[in-house]
């Protein structure tokens, strides 16, 4: 059902392929015919054989969703652009883990509806394919929880905004989708033509950074652009759950009693401050305002894993791009469409430390972690912790592993923090200014691992590659 869904996502091109006759209407009609069915089959062979899902089945439902689906939205890419099917796969999944890194050049002369395609994946997968299917399927009569719980990201999975999983999953999209449009009127009443808007709605609404322009932001070269791009972002880049209650109280009060919204907000602003400070005095712009522009969007964009770029930012002093990549690696909230291990986890690691250090002055003292006003539970710092050890070790192996293929190890570095962040650019030859399509097909494989790997947090696609996962 699931598979069949995601084919119906494809009609929006398939229109518009036919509307304006960009020559991509066969390959659209190849993939739909062959999406819907795959799906059909898979439906008519086993709707029969109905249970309960048990956590074991969320979680290989989710990773299943993550990496067949992909390869269905690939099609349209391998028939018309006539890409291999590691490169196809490699931007489908990048669009749909909202990283937004890309092996396409001359984008701005692509057909309308492939354009469409690629941000409409962001767009979808930034919410969750997951939760779309539980708010508009009741899943056949099946429970979703398990599923939900392994898609949504963030540390505090059980918490739920309304008594009954689909009505959470229903009020999150009604939310995205009210946002969405409001981020689209907000591109067009600052001056882009109305397709334009739409994908980049699209994409930074999930936190995905593909643009219609090989320049990215820079082919506007507008501040009012950029200043709303900047604003909705910063509502992406916060928690969904929190919206939704604030949406659904008309008040604000919500993000007063968020623990990582005032975190995020603070630690952003205070880097743009510092970084635009740090390039203006090392000349890399004549005027201090000009400095605070360019960095407050790039900034921005990296931090929420977005991915855009108005400037090569590589070209600033390697400070720079480094706190921006290192940002990126804790600034969004949980509930969030960004990437990264999130500010919650940031925080619970950081009261951990403090803890810590408080036991080793005072061992008799008892020392609680709050959150939010709320006591911490040790099942979730241990959990933190743990996810905290596993994206260390993620990160240095699969740098290793690059580095050990022949990449340099500014590249091979950055291209994997850029991926399991599901950010986007890194530096060096995968830098802003450049694409992925400098990698060999096993550099690639690498990085479409560790964008899986980032978007499902690590533990929901590591516990399918266990033994005992599969144990009767």
């Amino acid at each position: 059902m699931i598979i069949m869904l995601f084919g119906l996502t494809m009609l929006a091109p398939l229109i518009l392929s036919y509307v304006t006759e960009d020559g991509a209407q066969t390959a659209y009609d190849e993939a739909f015919a062959l999406t819907m069915l795959c799906g059909a089959f898979l439906w008519y062979r086993y709707h029969n054989c109905k249970r309960d899902l048990a956590i074991r089945d969320g979680f290989l439902m989710v990773v299943l969703v993550w990496t067949v689906l992909p390869a269905f939205a690939a099609i349209p890419l391998m028939i018309h652009l006539g890409l291999s099917h590691t490169d196809a796969y490699f931007e489908t999944v990048s669009g749909l883990t909202t990283t937004g890194s890309t092996i396409l050049s001359n984008i701005d002369t692509l057909p309308m509806s492939i354009n469409l395609w690629r941000h409409q994946l962001v767009w979808v997968g930034g919410m969750g394919l997951i939760v779309l299917a539980i708010a508009i399927l009741p899943l056949l009569g099946i429970g979703g929880r398990q599923m939900f719980k392994a898609e949504t990201p963030g540390p505090m999975k059980d918490a739920k905004m309304t008594p009954r999983i689909a009505e959470t999953a229903k009020g999150l999209w009604l939310v995205y989708l009210g946002v969405s449009i409001a981020c689209i009127v907000g591109y067009r009443w600052a001056g882009m033509t109305w397709f334009d808007a739409v994908c980049h709605g699209f994409s930074t609404m999930g936190l995905g950074g593909f643009s219609t322009h090989d320049a990215s932001f820079g082919y506007f070269d507008s501040p009012a652009i950029e200043l709303v791009c900047i604003i909705f972002m910063l509502i992406a880049g916060m928690n969904f759950g929190t919206l939704f209650l604030a949406v659904h109280g008309r008040s604000l009060r919500p993000y007063l009693h968020d623990p990582e919204a005032g975190w995020f907000i603070g630690v952003t602003v205070v880097s743009i401050l510092i970084v635009a400070i740090y390039i203006w005095k090392d000349g890399a712009y004549a005027e201090l305002d000009t400095a605070v522009r360019h960095v407050a969007f790039n900034l921005v964009s990296i931090a929420t894993t977005t991915g855009y770029a108005s400037v090569d930012y590589a070209l600033w002093p390697i400070f720079a791009p480094l706190w921006m990549l290192f940002l990126s690696s804790f600034a969004t909230s949980a509930g969030s469409t960004g990437g990264g291990i999130k500010m919650m986890r940031a925080l619970l690691l950081y009261k951990q430390v403090y803890r810590e250090l408080l036991r080793a002055m005072h061992p008799s003292a008892v020392y609680n972690i709050r959150v939010g006003g709320q006591v911490a539970p040790q099942s979730i710092l241990f959990a933190v912790l743990a996810f905290g050890f596993m994206y260390m070790v993620s990160v240095v192996s699969l740098t290793l592993l690059m580095a050990f293929t022949g990449l340099d190890i500014i590249s091979a570095f950055t291209a994997v923090v850029a991926s399991i962040n599901n950010t986007g650019p890194g530096l060096g030859v995968v830098g802003p200014s450049t694409t992925y399509a400098v990698l060999e097909d096993f550099q690639t494989w690498i990085c479409i691992f560790a964008m899986l790997l980032g978007r499902l947090e690590i533990f929901t696609l590591l516990v399918v590659l266990t033994p005992a996962f599969w144990r009767k």
